[in-house]
């Protein structure tokens, strides 16, 4: 058509505030520019929510509605969204988890795209994680390279290194600290065991690495929850972060920047994981590619040089 025509199109469509019917273009074209989402508590969780805010944004850009449903950790409940997805024909699913494990999935169409985010599925499909090994073996590097070879360990625990079913990528950390210790001829002179990373096993990881070493200089916490509560655990003992002994941790959690002083760790990317999962969703090839997103170095306060 020439210009002229279809600006009178335009003007018109203007006039009569037209809007395209997308379920009668989705008919003509076979794809309906519509996403499912499918999380357990991401959506309520604030920083791993940053991987709906990513996802969305590639959404966007590419004039595609996205489709939230949660589930806790419910497999049924799983199955309920996953069909209420497909009543709706996406062209496609990311299915997203708060903590990386792998699971199995709810039967699915063989022709329907599937990505992984912060997840595997034990059929194989693409998936999304965060570069958990480099950050181990970053985070232990940063001790070594400061000079110290007292370090301890919190949180330690086979089952979380071992089973896929309760973390896909935590014995990737360990991998990377052991790795970096190692090159350093560095032994931790305590790993203390716990599953449960919260603040007070933090604390108590802390006092009994003390009591087995009171002159140990430097902590690894497997998360900052754990940093959390080795901080209280330090400032009980007269013993001060970073000038008597020195933090790094993983997460990023938004209260490790308002510590004292501020905790280094190592942020999982949840917004650009979300990114990178939308775009191999809506890419035009089908792929089963794992894909590692790098774990920023927030360098704060709590590391000395000896």
């Amino acid at each position: 058509m020439s210009p002229e025509a279809v600006e009178r199109i335009h003007e018109a469509a203007r006039t009569l505030n037209y809007r395209p019917d997308p379920a009668a273009r989705s008919l003509r074209i076979g794809k309906t520019a519509t996403v499912g989402f499918i999380s357990d508590d991401v959506t309520v969780t604030r920083y791993a929510s940053a991987m709906i805010r990513g996802a969305l944004d590639v959404a966007e850009g590419a004039q595609h509605t996205v489709l939230i449903a949660e589930t806790g950790s419910r497999a049924d409940r799983r199955e309920e969204a996953l069909r209420a997805m497909l009543d709706r024909r996406p062209d496609g699913v990311i299915f997203g988890l708060m903590g990386a494990k792998m699971i199995e999935l709810p039967p699915l169409p063989p022709d329907l795209p599937v990505v992984m985010l912060n997840s595997l599925s034990t059929a194989g499909h693409a998936s999304v994680l965060p570069a958990e090994y480099d950050a181990g073996y970053a985070m232990g590097s940063l001790l070594v390279q400061a000079g110290h070879r007292r370090i301890g360990l919190i949180g330690h625990a086979d089952e979380l290194a071992t089973n896929l079913a309760i973390s896909a990528t935590i014995g990737l950390r360990y991998a990377g600290i052991n790795t970096a210790l190692g090159q350093a001829g560095v032994t931790p002179t305590m790993r203390y065991e716990c599953s449960d990373w919260e603040p007070e096993h933090g604390y108590l990881g802390t006092r009994a690495i003390l009591e087995r070493d009171p002159d140990v200089t430097g902590l690894i916490c497997l998360n900052d929850r754990l940093a959390f509560g080795a901080y209280r655990a330090l400032s009980e003992a007269n013993l001060r972060v970073c000038q008597d002994v020195s933090i790094v941790s993983f997460d990023d959690d938004i209260v490790a920047s308002y510590l004292h002083p501020g905790l280094t760790t190592a942020a999982i990317p949840y917004e650009e994981m979300g990114r990178q999962a939308m775009q191999l969703l809506l890419a035009p090839d089908r792929t089963t590619e794992q894909r590692l997103v790098g774990m920023p170095t927030r360098l704060r306060e709590s590391v000395r040089a000896l």
